[in-house]
């Protein structure tokens, strides 16, 4: 099994998301990138310990591979919003690869070449690649929270229009 380590926006779009494709074993809201090896939800809130939302995505190798997990991440958010994704705003929205090892930093690269070469965004992607360092799961309620809570506010709003829009263009590989 594999590990990827994902910030793109709030986590509970990225875990509805990623946690629905086939060959993913697990999805876990956390928080990642920051200053201390860990943190709360309250502290990255503030903006000031340098962590991002993040997933991170345990998956088989054999079944989905991480360029293919990149083609997603990418699809999912706007990877050119700097500091922000829609209504959240601050770097712990920021779009990041939070790379395990010199091949996951090889294909977030080319990943970003491809996009840029192809003109797929009118704007220059600022996702950062970031070693993985300071880690730390997100709090317990954080878990599978679009599922357990698909009327919330926010999930109407935000997290369920880009599910649906997930599920349209990525449904040969969903689960």
């Amino acid at each position: 099994m594999a590990i990827a380590t994902l910030g793109a926006g709030c986590f509970w779009c990225v875990e509805a998301c990623f946690s629905q494709l086939k060959g993913v074993s697990s999805v876990v809201p956390g928080y990642c990138g920051g200053t201390s090896e860990s943190t709360s939800y309250d502290d990255v809130c503030k903006g000031e310990t340098g962590h991002a939302e993040v997933c991170q995505i345990e998956f088989d190798e054999n079944v989905i591979t991480f360029p293919e997990i990149l083609k997603v991440f990418f699809f999912i958010h706007d990877p050119t919003s700097l500091n922000r994704q829609g209504e959240d705003v601050g770097t712990q929205y920021r779009s990041a690869i939070f790379y395990h090892d010199e091949v996951q930093l090889k294909a977030a690269k080319l990943a970003i070449d491809r996009l840029t070469e192809n003109k797929v965004y009118s704007q220059a992607i600022v996702t950062s690649l970031e070693p993985y360092r300071n880690y730390s799961n997100a709090e317990t309620y954080h878990f599978n929270y679009f599922a357990r809570n698909p009327g919330q506010p926010y999930c109407e709003r935000v997290v369920r229009p880009k599910v649906e829009k997930f599920e349209k263009a990525f449904k040969d590989i969903l689960l």
